[in-house]
Parts: structure tokens; C-alpha cells; sequence
């Protein structure tokens, strides 16, 4: 989710679920010692409950910038040994680490000795030919030795050579049961699970499996799917309509052009709101035409809601 659950992003999903855990875009550990840590932890207290991802390989870095996630408010820290890019492999981050059960231990667990908040970890069911069953039960052993409770698992593997990102988020096949075996397997443990998954309905037959699940491009490309998420925790919860959501933006946004941000910034992450509804093309192509020119305001959206309530 790089570059996609920003502040503006999180602020806009927890109008629609009030009870889902919200998690960052990874941050770096180099990104957070070397560079603008308030523009990567800054946000607001409605994101609450919020974690914040981490990538790294270095014990020490990971625990510094565990102590900045708590004196900044976050209520988890994850460990990111999923993403499969080019990029972190070649600094020791992400997938990659799958390889190196016993440092990830290592880092787990001074990261947990450093704070009084969870600290996760999120991986894959394997890495190129280190992709059995049997391996990623020995991955979950010896990575819980750190005294992590909670692992999120993406049920797929990550092919690392030959395989973008994006082929890596579709091509290698979903094993859901090998999470489920998993649960089983280690049942003190927490595990959630991730890939793949679209719907509410997908959601309520996993948790019959496992404690909990993670949506990523889905709840990103789709918003609203996530609206009926709140009566999985209640199920009196009330179900905010679309339009009630965007109206509920505008005073955020127009605080946020008063400080300088860019309407773009914010609208980007709307764009999927009216998925599948009459007039959400028409919404999405006046956004995204009008949003990033300057002097745009609230009134952009605002004019873009009409193409949909016109239908």
C-alpha cells in the first residue's frame, strides 16, 4: 500500500468504519532516522486505532523507530516482511526476510522490549523455492520464540526473481488453508489473514478460521465495501450512505487546503467511492480532471457529487 494509505487516505476510511484497524503506507526505518519523521507518523486522533508499518532488517534501527511510533501515539507497530520489490530486497527489507527467520525474531523482540504497545509481524506463506507448508510452519515457530502474538499472513507466496510487485500481488495462487493450518497449528497465536479478499461475505467465512482479516487494494479501490464492516464488531452499528461520507470530508478538507495541501492530495483517494454506482464514472473523471488544478477547493468535489446525484 506505498504511496496509497496516507493520513488523508486513513481519515477518509475511518468515516466509513469506525472499529477497523487502520495501517500506514511501510515507512522505512532510514526514511524515520534520516529523514522527515513528522510527515511519515504525523495524523490525526479520528485514524485511531492505527499501526504503523515498518520496514527494516537492522534490530537496533527497528527498536528506535518503534520508540517514535509510541511517542507519537500509534496503538501497534508491524513489521513488514511481505513487500516483494526490487527495491527493499536489496536493503534487507520485506520478503526477502522470510529467509531469515532467526533476525526476524531478533528484531521482534527488542522491538517489544522497547514499548508497552503490540508490536506484529505481516510475511507471506514463502519466498521462490522456499515455498512448503513445512517451511512456513518453521518460519511461524521460530519467529514466535520472539514472543510475537500476532502474524498476519498474506496467503500467497512472494516470487522474487522474475515477478514485478503487481505480478506478485496476483500470479502466485492464494492458499488460504495452508493460514487456517497455521491457526490450528498454533492456536495461542492471533492470525489474520490477507490476499485476495473482496467482500464481506469472504470475510465472515475466513473468520470462522482465523482472528482476523486484512483488506488492502480492495477497501483502496473500493471504499465502500468497508461500510457494513462496523456490525461485524455491533450489529446494531448504523451504515453511513455514500453521500453522507463525502459531506462528512468536507470540513476536513477545507482545514487541510487552510494549511497549504493540495486538493489532488486528498481526492485521490475517493476516486473509488461510487464503484459500480451510476454516475461514479462520471465522478471520478470530473476528480480527476479538475482536482490538481490550481486554486481547486471543496467546490471540485462538490460538483463531482452532483455528477452522481444526477443519475
Amino acid at each position: 500500500m506505498m504511496e496509497w494509505t496516507d493520513r488523508h487516505c486513513r481519515y477518509f476510511h475511518r468515516l466509513i468504519s469506525q472499529n477497523a484497524v487502520l495501517y500506514t503506507e511501510m515507512v522505512t526505518t532510514g526514511a524515520l532516522i534520516h529523514g522527515d519523521r513528522e510527515r511519515f507518523l504525523q495524523h490525526s486522533q479520528p485514524e485511531h486505532p492505527l499501526a504503523l508499518q515498518l520496514g527494516g532488517s537492522n534490530p537496533d534501527d527497528l527498536t528506535t523507530c518503534t520508540r517514535m511510533a509510541e511517542d507519537f501515539g500509534y496503538d501497534e507497530v508491524n513489521l513488514n516482511v511481505g513487500c516483494p520489490s526490487d527495491r527493499v530486497q536489496n536493503n534487507m527489507i520485506g520478503a526477502c526476510l522470510m529467509a531469515h527467520p532467526g533476525l526476524v525474531g531478533e528484531c521482534l523482540e527488542k522491538m517489544q522490549a522497547a514499548v508497552d504497545i503490540p508490536v506484529t509481524v505481516k510475511h507471506r506463506l514463502g519466498i521462490d523455492d522456499m515455498d512448503s507448508y513445512e517451511e512456513l510452519h518453521q518460519f511461524v515457530s521460530i519467529v514466535r520464540e520472539s514472543g510475537c502474538k500476532t502474524f498476519i499472513i498474506h496467503a500467497r507466496k512472494a516470487i522474487l526473481q522474475g515477478l514485478s510487485p503487481k505480478e506478485n500481488r496476483d500470479i502466485p495462487p492464494l492458499k488460504y488453508d495452508w493460514v487456517y493450518q497455521i491457526k490450528q497449528a498454533f492456536p495461542e497465536l492471533e492470525i489474520l489473514i490477507n490476499g485476495g479478499i473482496k467482500t464481506l461475505d469472504e470475510t465472515k467465512t475466513h473468520l470462522q478460521h482465523v482472528d482476523g482479516v486484512m483488506i488492502g487494494r480492495e477497501a483502496y479501490h473500493n471504499p465502500y465495501m468497508m461500510a457494513e464492516v462496523d456490525r461485524l464488531y455491533n450489529p446494531d452499528a448504523g451504515v453511513k450512505t455514500r453521500l453522507q461520507i463525502i459531506e462528512q470530508m468536507y470540513p476536513y478538507i477545507e482545514e487541510q487546503l487552510s494549511q497549504g495541501c493540495h486538493l489532488g492530495h486528498i481526492t485521490r483517494h475517493l476516486l473509488g467511492l461510487f464503484h459500480g454506482q451510476p454516475g461514479g464514472r462520471q465522478f471520478r473523471r470530473y476528480l480527476s480532471e479538475n482536482a490538481h488544478k490550481a486554486g481547486a477547493d471543496v467546490e471540485v468535489l462538490k460538483q463531482a457529487v452532483a455528477r452522481v446525484a444526477a443519475f
